[in-house]
Parts: C-alpha cells; structure tokens; sequence
C-alpha cells in the first residue's frame, strides 16, 4: 500500500516524497479514507504511531478540495491539543504537509502575549492548532468565530481529560457548530473516552492500533547534561576521548548545522553537513562521501536525514534534541540495524528538559544519564521519567530568622525542637468528564 492508492492529492504526495514517507502506517491506512470519507473517527493511537499525518493529511485535502475561502477571525479546522509543547508540534508536522497547498495554518497557546494572535487571526486561517485555555481567551475576545468550522480534532483526548481540561472542552463544545466532523485521538479507550466521544462525535469509525516499536533493544542510549554554550567544546572532547571514526550527528537548525561544521573543520575534522538550504545534489555528494568513509562527522537537520540509509552506522549524536519527539525515534534508528548494535548520545542542556521529557514519555524509558567531568552543567537539568514529568528539586526548608533585640522570638514547636514541618502531601487533578447540556430536567 502507498499514500497514493489511499487517494491523496498530488500536492501532499509530493510533500510526504519530500520527506521521506514511504509507507503508511496502520493508523494512516486507517485513518485516511475515514476522513476522507466524512466520517467521525474513534483511534486510540499512541504517540510513534503516525497519528498526525493520519488526520492532517485528509484534512488538509478536504479543505484544499472544499468549502469556502476563509473568513476574518475564523478558522475552518480546529485541532485542540493539551500543552503548548504539543501544539507546536502538531502546528509544525501540518505546516510541512501543506507546503504545497494554498492554505493557512497557525498554533495559538497560553505562557505568551495574546495581542499578537490575535492580529494574526484578523484574516482567518484555514487550520487552527489551540490549547483549550487559549481558545477560550480568543474567543471570548472576539478575536475568533467558529461558526466557519468543518472539522475538529481533538489530540491526545485522555492526556486533556488528565490536565483537568473537562470544564474547558464543555464550553468549547458549546461553542462549536452542530454540523462538523470529529476526530478524537486517545492513547486508550477509557470509559471516560468513551463518554466524551460518545457526546461529541456522531456514529464514529472506531480504530485501534498498536504503537510501532519505538526503539530497537541495539540501541544504548544516554544523556550527557551540558551547559548549551559548552556543547561544541564537549562533542569534541567526547569524539576524542571515544576515539569516534564515523559520527550521524543531528542538530536542530541550518545554523546550528553550518556553525558546528565551522568549528570541527577549524579544529582540523574533517565534517560536512546537509540541510534544505544546501542543492541536492551537494548534499548527496557530502552523503556519498559520509558512506565512503571520506568525512568523519556529517552533521544533518532532521528533514535532510530523512530517508538515510548507512550501512553498519556505529552512533549517532543528538548535538540538539528535536523539537518533535518522534524525530528521535528516526535518529537513532539511523544505527543497530540489521542486527548491529549501535549507540545513540544525547547533550542535553537545561532548557530541552521539556523535549527529553516527551521522547522519553514516547520511548516508555527513563535515559540513563551520565556526567562528564569538567562539563558538569551550572543550569540544572532537572530529573525527568518515562511518565512525561519533569521532577522538580525539592525545596530545601527555610531556616529560622535570628530573634531581633527584643529577645527570642516563639516561632513554634517545630523551630524550637529543630524538626522541619512535614511537607504536604501533593494533590493530583481528579480526572472529570466534560458535563454537557442536556437540556432541563424533568419533574418527578
């Protein structure tokens, strides 16, 4: 099966050649046609399983193909998503599928100024990307009307549910145009799910599909924390001290690629590296010369190492962590093929906690983290687990403040005896399910 016989347009094929799609996954197969098709859908899909692609592809090409042209402060599709992270995410994988399309995408989320959406919203976009709290703020602005709505996607349903967001997504769902279509995305299908799809969605298509295996066992991986200005000068000591002979090496922009190369070429390395500033045809000479063994470290963005093929490719380095968590999946998988083992390394600085914290949400691991000598960060970076939290460093207790001249001051048993007050114990949300109106009651 190939995304053509599933019956995308032209456009998206051409963008999913660009980067590197091949296959659909089972929920894509899925998925596509039911969207195409009209129809509500119901798919418990983890993270790794190629969900976005499986809504934004049909949705893109449902709106290209119909309906009308955009009004000011609307938006003809609107895909919900519990944390800015994500949100962006989502806005940024939409955008490179619609890169051939004459459509509008933007991502709107709480954390930062809303003045500056809402300018942007004033001519309408085609696809909206929100967290539920922001929506919110827009539209009772009236920075944003729904009345224009086609479809609605709500991602990653049980994580909103999680946060707290069952009161949000009631006013939303008052908000919203009764004929719409509905796509709701759920790592499973809980009876809270159940419920909600249930109130939102119409006669859905049910689908259930199986995460793909998100990392292979041949791959050692480890984290490496480092202070961001030190990265450079800690690959190099790493290369050397491991004595490294061929190196995948990612980083996050085409800047950050060209400096890096810079610097390893002025220390006498021999590095290239390709992005999508850089022809084709240079970027498969420096590839050819990778594989040859010619250059020793070839530094790439994720979208020009899709595709890669490199035979017995012994490590990879995330020099930056990707912004989408999946990317690292891709990465690291660049090596232990075929039966090889290979090893995967990570420098992570304080402020990518939140990137380390969703791949390992995705890799369902905690990664084992080791400290260089002489490269011990000064910015912490906070501990993190494989349920996606970053753990925060408990607060040490605050000490008593030295009695002034009137004499000591009775600050409390707990002062007196030196003991330090028990902290309280933590609260965690109570997961509600959103209560729609269903009219008055009857009277008995």
């Amino acid at each position: 099966m190939t995304f053509a016989t599933l019956g995308l347009i032209e456009p998206l094929l051409r963008a999913l050649e660009t980067l590197g799609y091949q296959t659909p996954t089972p929920v894509q197969a899925q998925a596509i046609p039911a969207v195409l098709a009209g129809r509500d859908l119901m798919a418990a899909a983890q993270t790794g399983t190629g969900k976005t692609a499986g809504f934004a592809l049909p949705l893109l090409q449902l709106l290209t193909m119909e309906g009308p042209k955009v009004a000011a402060n609307s938006a003809r599709a609107l895909i919900l998503c519990p944390t800015r992270e994500l949100a962006e995410q989502v806005h940024a994988s939409v955008a490179e599928y619609a890169q051939h399309l004459p459509l509008t995408t933007y991502a709107v989320y709480g954390g930062v100024s809303i003045n500056p959406q809402m300018m942007k919203l004033r001519k309408g976009v085609d696809i909206l990307v929100a967290t539920p709290g922001r929506l919110i703020d827009l539209f009772r602005q009236n920075a944003l009307k729904l009345n224009q709505l086609q479809t609605l996607v709500l991602d990653e349903a049980d994580r909103m549910l999680d946060l707290g967001f069952s009161e949000e997504l009631a006013n939303i769902y008052r908000m919203l145009p009764k004929k719409r279509q509905t796509l709701l995305f759920s790592a499973t299908f809980s009876d809270d799910i159940r419920l909600l799809a249930g109130q939102m969605l119409n006669d859905p298509l049910s689908i259930e599909v199986s995460p793909r295996n998100v990392a292979a066992n041949t791959v050692k991986q480890w984290v490496v924390p480092v202070d961001k200005k030190r990265k450079p000068e800690l690959f190099v000591h790493l290369m050397r001290k491991g004595r490294w002979k061929q190196v995948l090496v990612f980083a996050k922009t085409r800047n950050g690629v060209d400096a890096l190369v810079d610097k390893l070429q002025g220390l006498g390395i021999n590095a290239d590296g390709i992005h999508g500033d850089k022809p084709q045809a240079t970027r498969q000479r420096a590839l050819d010369r990778f594989k040859a063994s010619d250059v020793q470290i070839l530094v790439a963005t994720d979208v020009a190492a899709r595709g890669l093929d490199i035979e017995d490719l012994p490590l990879v380095v995330n020099f930056d962590l990707p912004i989408v968590a999946e990317d690292y999946i891709h990465r690291i998988g660049r090596t232990g093929r075929a039966g090889n083992t290979g090893e995967a390394i990570s420098l992570v600085c304080a402020d990518e906690v939140n990137m380390l914290s969703a791949i390992e949400m995705l890799t369902r691991q905690t990664l084992t983290r080791k400290m260089e000598p002489d490269f011990e960060p000064e910015h912490r970076v906070p501990d993190t687990d494989a349920s996606g939290q970053v753990v925060k460093k408990p607060k040490k207790p605050k000490k008593p403040k030295a009695s002034g001249g009137g004499g000591k001051r009775n600050l409390g048993k707990w002062v007196d005896s030196g003991e330090v007050a028990p902290a309280e114990p933590s609260i965690k949300p109570v997961r509600k399910v959103p209560v729609f109106n269903t009219g008055p009651r009857k009277k008995k």
